[in-house]
Parts: structure tokens; sequence; C-alpha cells
């Protein structure tokens, strides 16, 4: 009797059979454009489940799936330069650049960055993650173009907040009056789909894009110059009539810019049209293609939680629902907030300032509790902190709560429009340390050496919630001049705050434990690990003194007088840069004779001299040789 074979289970179809074919943009250049739709679908749902799987941001990709689908498609990538400002939006980018098959490592360690790296790709032609550089860096690539005799397209696409910051405006007047060649994208999101963006608005925006168009407006300025100065001005205010008639452009005209648009950014039988027009049409000077979009389009949990589905956690597909993280105690960010609030409800002069990062730096807290004393500026960290040393000079207490790694872009305003007069603005700096998945660019390694180098700046770093709490105490009761706070992202050890926390004395920090042979002086955060660092030397019978500096400015100079006079070897540690606290004790001691005699050995630990990548903040401080374990094998070295 013969035996029958094993029945086969059939494969399921695949979900995204376009998409599956498309390894590189040029795989997609010969489909239809009822293909390309068919495409975007799939790669809508392709971002969805990669992310659900690894957590990031979200909604800014889906906003853009269409417009990313149709440059590639119209467009020759990686010759034609594709610029994404910011670049969290540019998962559906990765995915058809050839990085599919990695695209569920993103934002961990040896993965995928999260945001555009050009390590990464040749298809990522400038690193981004901090906002509105898309169109400066855009222009300096078409001029290089121009300077090298080619003639790629250079395209930026940047979001409508990321272009309410200057430099965007800034690049844009240089782009036009320099009339090189770039096509910049403005990504709408902010805004809903007007009546007028239909099929009559398609019809017009396709029309403008064209070279017949082009070529007539360009024939009629030419006649309209040779006449009369009144009939030239009325000819030319008839046009703006006309243009803002289709979308409001004439602020972009004005800048040197032929405007198109406002174009249903979802649309691809809109978009097509007009990019291949563009791509076929030779025009002078720069031109910007208004899109409307919807954050989160295509996934009902992200369009109707814009703001809670921008990043996220792992989440269910089905139901949009977050991965929880476990409760604990609560972050350093909210306490901070918690604080403010508490000496604003005593004290009206305290004012909160942030740069579009309201729920990032617990200022929308503040806003809650004070909605006419928080100002949320836009991404524009320069007038920030400029508008807060206005404030200052009328008797104001502005607290500026930005980012650690933002408030680089502030530093000329930092050093002349604040601590140059030294007034009394109060900085917030979120996000000091290592960020863990968002990675270099995020990364707050460096306000220790660019504020310490200040002259009047007075600098505090919270090794917990408790010191933090007091730490606001302190900068709201102090008024001598600028003074910045430090504080790293998650969450704190679960320690009681006193209802009161009271200001600290300026310039002390604190012995946490009293030994005899070696000591640990640490600033900031790493206080704990400096502690099981202290345990783990007791068991190999090393006595030794773990203090917290509290202050890199003023430095607690007796402190630290003390610890090298009494011990045999001093060990600093940091999350930041070199050149930071480590720098200034050893500037210290070297200058008051401290190190003359070579009883004691003095040395620094601080962040590697190297940008790390984004992985979990556990192993980016063991690479960091900042982990109790790389403390204790320092003091061996050396004691």
């Amino acid at each position: 009797m013969s035996k029958t074979a094993p029945l086969q289970k059939a494969e399921a179809p695949s979900k995204t059979p376009l998409l599956d074919q498309v390894g590189v943009p040029s795989d997609m250049r010969g489909l239809s454009d009822t293909e390309l739709k068919q495409l975007a679908d799939e790669l809508r749902a392709e971002t969805i489940d990669a992310v659900a799987q690894t957590g990031g941001h979200l909604g800014a990709g889906l906003g853009v799936v269409e417009l990313t689908v149709a440059i590639h498609a119209v467009f020759n990538t990686p010759d034609d330069k594709l610029i994404w400002d910011v670049g969290h939006q540019a998962y559906p980018h990765k995915i058809i650049t050839g990085r599919r098959d990695k695209i569920r490592t993103l934002r961990q360690g040896g993965g995928l960055s999260g945001f555009t790296k050009r390590s990464e790709s040749e298809y990522d032609p400038f690193g981004a993650a901090h906002s509105s550089t898309s169109i400066s860096s855009a222009l300096g690539m078409a001029v290089a173009r121009d300077l090298k005799g080619e003639d790629n397209t250079v395209i930026a696409v940047i979001g409508d907040g990321a272009i309410s910051a200057g430099m965007a405006y800034e690049a844009m007047n240089n782009a036009g009056s320099l009339k090189s060649n770039l096509l910049v994208i403005l990504n709408d999101n902010d805004m809903s789909i007007a009546p007028p963006v239909g099929a009559m608005s398609r019809y017009l925006t396709k029309l403008v894009s064209s070279n017949p168009y082009m070529g007539a407006r360009d024939i009629a300025k030419k006649v309209a110059s040779i006449l009369p100065q009144p009939l030239q001005m009325a000819a030319k205010r008839a046009e703006e009539t006309a243009r803002a008639a289709l979308g409001h452009g004439t602020l972009f005209e004005e800048m040197g810019f032929y405007y198109i648009g406002p174009v249903d950014g979802h649309d691809l039988d809109a978009l097509l049209p007009i990019l291949r027009n563009i791509r076929d049409t030779r025009h002078d000077g720069p031109i910007l293609i208004h899109a409307i979009t919807k954050k989160g389009k295509g996934y009902a949990p992200a369009e109707n939680a814009p703001d809670k589905m921008h990043g996220v956690a792992k989440f269910d597909v089905v139901t949009g629902t977050q991965e929880k993280s476990r409760a604990g105690a609560p972050s350093y960010t909210s306490v901070f907030a918690r604080e403010l609030i508490k000496h604003a409800q005593k004290d009206k002069t305290i004012v909160g300032i942030t740069a579009a990062m309201p729920g990032g730096t617990g200022m929308d807290a503040f806003g809650d509790a004070f909605p006419n004393r928080m100002f949320d500026v836009g991404i524009a960290e320069q007038h920030a902190v400029t508008f807060a040393a206005g404030l200052a000079t009328e008797g104001m207490k502005p607290f500026c709560a930005i980012y650690s790694t933002f408030l680089q872009r502030a530093y000329d305003q930092v050093v002349h429009d604040v601590a140059l007069q030294n007034l009394p603005v109060r900085f917030a700096i979120d996000r000091a340390g290592l960020v863990g998945a968002d990675g270099a660019t995020h990364a707050g390694a460096f306000d220790i050496a660019y504020l310490g180098c200040l002259p009047n700046m007075m600098l505090m770093a919270a090794s917990d919630e408790v010191e933090l709490a007091r730490m606001v105490a302190t900068a709201v009761a102090y008024n001598d001049g600028p003074c910045a706070f430090r504080y790293p992202r998650g969450n704190g050890f679960g320690l009681e705050i006193p209802e009161k926390a009271e200001p600290l004395e300026i310039g002390r920090g604190r012995i946490v434990r009293e030994g005899s042979d070696v000591a640990i002086l640490s600033y900031g955060a790493r206080l704990q690990e400096c502690v099981q660092a202290a345990d783990m030397l007791a068991t190999k019978n090393i006595s030794t003194t773990v203090a917290d500096a509290r202050f890199a400015k003023p430095l607690d100079t007796k402190l630290i007088e003390r610890l090298i006079k009494n011990h045999k070897a001093v060990v600093t540690i940091e999350e930041g840069s070199t050149g930071g606290f480590g720098a200034l004790v050893m500037h210290f001691a070297a200058n008051a004779g401290l190190l003359d005699t070579g009883t004691c050995k003095l040395r620094t630990m601080h962040l590697p001299d190297m940008f790390q990548d984004h992985d979990k903040p556990e192993k980016q401080y063991d690479e960091a040789g900042l982990n109790a374990a790389q403390i204790v094998r320092m003091v061996l070295s050396i004691s």
C-alpha cells in the first residue's frame, strides 16, 4: 500500500506584494500611477508594523508616505539629493532605500538610526535630528552642483514647525538671492485640507507647475518690464492677487521662490504630475511646493491622537495601545515641573519658556497651571534665550527649559545676551548625559564644558530627585546672575521629596560616605554608581570617600582641597564630555599647588571623545566606561 505525501501547508500570500519588489527606488520607476498608489498603501502598512515592534516616531512618517513614494518615483535618487528635515519622518524612506531588512532594528544597538544618517546610506545625503537645517544644507548641495557643472535636482522636505525657525528663513532668503535651482517641499500637517484643494485646485497647481505657464510668466515679466512704472506695478499686483488666490504664496514669492500650492500631500494624482513637471522643466530659481498632509495618515489611532503617537513605545497594531513602562519613581522632568509649579504659586514673577518641547520639558504642566506665564516660542531656541533675557531685565524670573543638545543652538545668545550682561536667566537643562535610543544627536554631552567656561554662570547638576528639587529652589532664590541646573532623562530613585525643598548653599558640595584611602567626586546622576563602586572597593579592603560636588561653578574648593590632601587618589565622575567638570577640578588643583607634592593621584572620568550611537542607556554608559565596575577599575589602577 503506497503512502501519500503529506499535504504541504500553503504559504499565505504576501500582504505587500509590490513593496516586496522594491529594493531601491529605481525599482519603482517602471510602476504605473495606480501601482504607486498601491505601493504607498503597502509602505504605510509596513511602517506601522515595524514601529509597532520597535517603538519610535510614528505619526510624522505616516504623514509623508505619499510624498516619499512620489519623490523617489519621479526623481533619480540618490543622484538627485533628498534631504529630510529632522529626519524622524524618514522611516518610509528607509524602507524603500535598501534598508527594509533592517527596519525592525530601528533605534536599537547596532541597528538603524531613528533619523537620517550619512554613514548609513547613500540615500541619506545629510544627517539630521535637529530641525530646520534642510534648506541650508540643500542650498549648499545645489551651489556645489552648479560649481561642478552638474545638473541633478536637490530636494528639501521641511515641516511647518521646522520652517518657523529663523535658520529656515535665512536659508530661503539666501536661496532666493542666489537663484539656485532648488526644490523645497513644505510638509504642512498643522491644518486641514481647505475646500479649494480639490479637483479645480489640483488642475490649477498642475498648470502653474508646467513649462508653458512658467515660460509665459517669464515672457509676461519681460513685457511688463518695458511698461511705464505705474503699469508695471499694476501688473505685478494683478499676478500676486491671482497667485494668492491659488495658495497664499506671496511671502515665498517675495523671498524669491516660485510657489506652487497648496496641494493635497496624500493625493498622488496631484503630486506626481507636479513633480514630473518640475523635473522636466527648466526653471530659474528655487521652487516651493506647499503640501498639506495629515500626521498619522492612514492609521486611526495616530490620526486621532497625533501628539501621543508622535513618538511611541512598542504598541498593538489593532488597538494602538502602547506598551506601558513599569510603574516606578517619577521622572526627573516631572519632578522639575512639579517643583517649579510649587514655587510659581507663591512667586508671580516666575515665568516658564520652552522651544516647541512643552511635553518633553514638563512645561505643559506648568502651562496648565499658569497659562499666562508659560511661553512656547516654537522651534526658536535663540529667540527663547534672548526673550528670557528681556524678561529678566524687568525683574521677572524666567526658567528656560531646553534640552542640553538643543541649547547648543542658542549658544551665542547665552554668551552675549545673558552671561555678558549677567542677567538672572535660569536654564533648566533636561536630557543631560546619554539618552538611549535617540543617540548622539540628542545626547546632552557638552553643556558642562560650553557653560563652564562662561563668566558669571552658576552651574549645578542633580544626583537624584531630591537634589533636583533643591536646585529648583536654589535657582528661584538666586538673582546674582545666570544659572543652570542639569538632570538626566528617565526616572529618579523613588526618594521622598520634602514638601518644601530648601535651597542649597551656593558652591557647597556634600560628603555622602566617609573613607580614608581613596575619594570619588561625582557631579550629577552617576552618584549611585559611585556608591556602588565604593561598596565593591570595600570588599577589597579599600576605604572610599564618596562626595557629591553639586556645583561645577563655583567649585567647592574647600571640599576638593580636603579630598586631595586626605586621600591617596581622587577620581572625578561626570556625564559630560572632556573639558567639563573634571577639567575645572584639575585646573583648580594644579593652580592651587595641590598636586605639587605628588602624594595624591587625580584622575577624571567622563564621556569618551566620540559621538556614541544609540543603544540602551545602560549599554551606552558601559561603553562610556562610567558604570560602577569601571570606576572600580580606575581606582584600582591608581591606588
